[in-house]
């Protein structure tokens, strides 16, 4: 079993920034990817951002240039830098880790941009 616990999101204007943060803990793998998805209201969930335990990103293109995604392998934690920040990125932004066995869900955490 793998544990994610989420934070950073929160309420900011357009234009701004915010930090999240996803730390793993339990059966982790070393060979490992972890990323972040999100839900506005009346969607499906979509890719935003993953990256490898070796480093590898991806990015959706909606937020490539805007986002960035890192992670510490020694803390098992992986971060997503939002910049820009557009009111069409409101939604539930969830962490996911796969690896070993199986992929596990944050709880996720919402991000709010007011216009």
């Amino acid at each position: 079993q793998v544990q994610l616990v989420e934070s950073g999101g929160g309420l900011v204007q357009a234009g701004g920034s915010l930090r999240l943060s996803c730390a793993a803990s339990g059966s982790i793998f070393s060979r490992n990817t972890m990323g972040w998805y999100r839900q506005a209201p009346e969607k499906q969930r979509e890719l935003v951002a993953t990256i490898t335990s070796g480093g590898s990103t991806n990015y959706a293109d909606s937020v490539k240039g805007r986002f960035t995604i890192s992670r510490d392998n020694a803390k098992n934690t992986v971060y997503l830098q939002m910049n820009s920040l557009k009111p069409e990125d409101t939604a539930v932004y969830y962490c996911k880790y796969s690896g070993g066995y199986g992929a596990y869900w944050g709880q996720g955490t919402q991000v709010t941009i007011s216009s």
